[in-house]
């Protein structure tokens, strides 16, 4: 599909291309601006320090690679899959099983190696599994039954696409754009609920930048969709991300109340970061493998991850935020963080051990709670866009 030599397989090769800088104090004080490629192939501005981060950051991956490399050599091939207790295994197995899975959470927030990341994510998330409750031509059906369909999704598609990622040397060309045009209108005919949102062009280009072929990147969409983000998320009116939300807003509250009450002083809208976080996963917000790494766990334990990492950049700068005089103040202070968080380990720790545990359960009553409320204001804004269009007529 790609010719002899993938470009997608490239954006694991840009590792190598990467420079090792060794800027002196003095460089580092002067706070040179340079350009590089991250492991991804995207083109990042930043000071000499980002790049040395960068440069340590592919060092941890090399390190966690050999980790993966050690247990697949020692438990299997897919010793990650067998993770699961049921009661027909003898004792000995199940504890084999609790091992597994233990060591697997663990490792899976450490990070999977990008070469091992299409195998594992499309094992874990449960993609293979609905993949395989469909015939083998699906996917190829489906995208020559809808090549020549016009529809307001693919007329909104083909406005996108030029602006996902502008300049990406794969995804930003003629054969990144097809492929990505295909894999979007594929969905929007597979699920016409949701057709088509805003927000995932940019989940789409880099589920194929990883999966590596439009058919995995395909059903890595669909099962993210449909069973690990909550319902209506991408639909018409929103709804789930404005559950989702409302639900960030009462978590903020409880895990960080002295930054929650600043920002109510402010009158400051934590939708107004918040919203693209929940609708694009951070693909436009954190560099590209910080936001694999939170992919990483989104796809192993759920939706539950989003608002722990969420949590995790206003914890990360509270003292800085409670210092914000300004709406803009505040806008700018997570901006700057979220685009230069290159080193994953620091956010991901923040995440998961200061921000404290947070079960799905819990979370999924939380939506319940907030549910109606939400229909209820969506109802009152298409009354009252009713009546203007009404009032117009």
């Amino acid at each position: 599909m790609y010719g002899t030599q993938s470009k997608i397989d490239l954006a694991f090769e840009y590792q190598a291309q990467i420079p090792i800088l060794r800027p002196s104090i003095h460089a580092r004080r002067a706070n040179i601006t340079v350009k590089f490629q991250d492991l991804y192939g995207f083109t990042v501005e930043g000071n000499v320090d980002d790049v040395n981060v960068l440069n340590e950051v592919r060092e941890k991956v090399r390190q966690q690679g050999r980790v993966w490399w050690a247990l697949e050599a020692s438990k299997g091939a897919n010793w990650y899959l067998q993770t699961h207790l049921s009661s027909t295994l003898t004792s000995s197995l199940k504890f084999s099983a609790l091992v597994n899975a233990i060591t697997l959470k663990r490792l899976i927030r450490k990070g999977i190696p990008p070469v091992l990341r299409p195998k594992v994510w499309f094992s874990l998330s449960g993609a293979a599994k609905k993949k395989s409750t469909v015939p083998e031509s699906y996917y190829n059906d489906l995208i020559k039954a809808v090549q020549d369909k016009v529809t307001a999704a693919t007329k909104q598609i083909d406005h996108d696409l030029p602006r996902t990622f502008p300049g990406h040397p794969w995804l930003d060309t003629p054969e990144g754009h097809a492929a990505l045009r295909r894999v979007l209108v594929g969905y929007s005919f597979r699920d016409c609920d949701v057709g088509y949102c805003q927000g995932l062009n940019y989940v789409a280009a880099l589920l194929l930048l990883v999966m590596k072929t439009e058919e995995d990147a395909f059903w890595m969409l669909a099962v993210l969709l449909e069973n690990v983000l909550v319902n209506d998320c991408y639909t018409n009116n929103l709804s789930g991300c404005h559950v989702e939300q409302r639900v960030f807003k009462d978590l903020l509250t409880k895990k960080c109340p002295r930054v929650n009450a600043h920002l109510e002083d402010l009158e400051f809208d934590v939708s107004l970061v918040c919203t693209e976080w929940f609708l694009c996963l951070f693909s436009k917000s954190l560099p590209s493998e910080t936001t694999m790494r939170v992919w990483d766990v989104l796809f192993y334990e759920g939706a539950k991850v989003l608002f722990h990492v969420a949590l995790a950049i206003f914890k990360m700068n509270e003292e800085e935020l409670l210092k914000a005089h300004q709406v803009g103040d505040v806008i700018n202070i997570i901006h700057r963080t979220t685009h230069h968080l290159f080193d994953p380990d620091e956010l991901l720790p923040v995440a998961f051990d200061k921000v404290g545990s947070m079960t799905t359960t819990n979370i999924s009553k939380q939506r319940k709670k907030q549910e109606p409320a939400v229909m209820a204001e969506l109802d009152q804004r298409f009354r009252r866009l009713n009546s203007v269009n009404g009032d117009d007529k």
